[in-house]
């Protein structure tokens, strides 16, 4: 019954829009624990704070619902057509993460897999499920590993043979007894793309990640400041960094994206400058209307805009920056100052 019913549940999640599902044991990734424990320890986490918080549940799944037998993992793809790292040439145009140029993947995944959940209950009464999308102390990523989906990549994101790693994770969690897959074995052999791409040599060795350094971590979860010496290494990166994920060869093998609500918004793929930098409250809340961007707010994104304007060699983007230096946000007005100074230098 319950293979059967498996089989069912990964077929509906392909009707749904899924790429890929695997199943797991909630005490699958026992090693996880560990690795997250040094991790913090090294401080590597940054100001991220809640993932030093509740490290019991995060290193352990199965302590996070006792209930729970097994863990339904499915990916989702939102892989663009265009080129994301072409941006990146353009000093006067802001780079935005491809995940971000459209809707929030957390809005629009969970929705997915409450309706799977809802499938899920109807077929097995009397059992329960919990759905979580990247907000909960759970490490999707080992989870995913565990359960077939891929492995986790020299970059420290997953990605598969079939799949690339354009993809997000989601997890249902469910009383249900489901016969486990097997895990994914790595395969990144001696290739070092992700590594050597990174800007800021965000990886002190394979397999492990120095958040304080990732600019993904820099622009959108480090608040106040940037250090001086990194702000040159942000580039025109203003929200989140494509680079490692891009340079993968398994890309290849890429799923196309099946959700429109994905694909790229035009005026979000590489967006002038100069607008950004004239946002107020209001006119950044428009903008990012159902965005994940506009979770870190107009002072954080200004910022990071100011900083991409002071690394655009371009003399006509003083004007923009000169204009908030005495911004009421502080962090701003700093980066605002810096991107001046940097423009006015010979």
């Amino acid at each position: 019954m319950s293979a059967a019913l498996k089989d069912r549940l990964a077929a509906r999640a392909r009707d749904e829009g899924f790429a890929a599902m695997g199943v797991c044991r909630p005490d699958a990734i026992p090693e996880a624990a560990g690795r997250l424990a040094e991790f913090v320890a090294l401080g590597r986490h940054g100001q991220m704070g809640w993932m030093a918080e509740r490290m019991d549940w995060r290193g352990n799944p199965a302590a996070l619902w006792p209930a729970a037998r097994s863990v339904i993992m499915l990916a989702e793809p939102y892989t663009q057509d265009h080129d994301p790292l072409a941006v990146l040439a353009r000093g006067d145009r802001g780079a935005i993460s491809v995940y971000a140029q459209n809707r929030d993947y957390h809005d629009v995944l969970k929705k997915r897999l409450k309706r799977l959940g809802r499938w899920l209950l109807e077929q097995a009464p009397g059992e329960a499920i919990k759905v979580f999308v990247d907000t909960a102390p759970v490490m999707e990523k080992p989870l995913a590993q565990a359960a077939g989906l891929g492995w986790q990549g020299k970059h420290t994101n997953l990605l598969g043979q079939g799949l690339g790693n354009w993809f997000f994770l989601g997890s249902i969690f469910t009383t249900l007894d489901l016969p486990p897959d097997a895990p994914a074995a790595e395969h990144c052999g001696s290739c070092t793309a992700c590594l050597d791409i990174c800007p800021t040599r965000a990886f002190p060795a394979p397999f492990r990640l120095d958040a304080r350094r990732c600019i993904s971590y820099l622009t959108i979860e480090h608040k106040g400041p940037v250090n001086e010496a990194l702000r040159p290494l942000l580039g025109n990166r203003i929200y989140g960094c494509d680079d490692c994920l891009a340079a993968c060869p398994w890309n290849k093998f890429a799923v196309a994206a099946s959700e429109t609500k994905y694909a790229a918004r035009p005026e979000l793929v590489a967006p002038p400058l100069a607008d950004l930098a004239r946002l107020d409250d209001a006119a950044f809340r428009t903008l990012f209307a159902g965005s994940p961007i506009k979770r870190i707010g107009r002072d954080r994104f200004v910022r990071n805009v100011c900083y991409a304007i002071g690394n655009s060699g371009d003399p006509a983007l003083t004007g923009a920056a000169r204009g908030l230096t005495d911004d009421p946000a502080p962090t701003v007005a700093d980066a605002a100052r810096w991107a001046v100074a940097r423009l006015s230098r010979p």
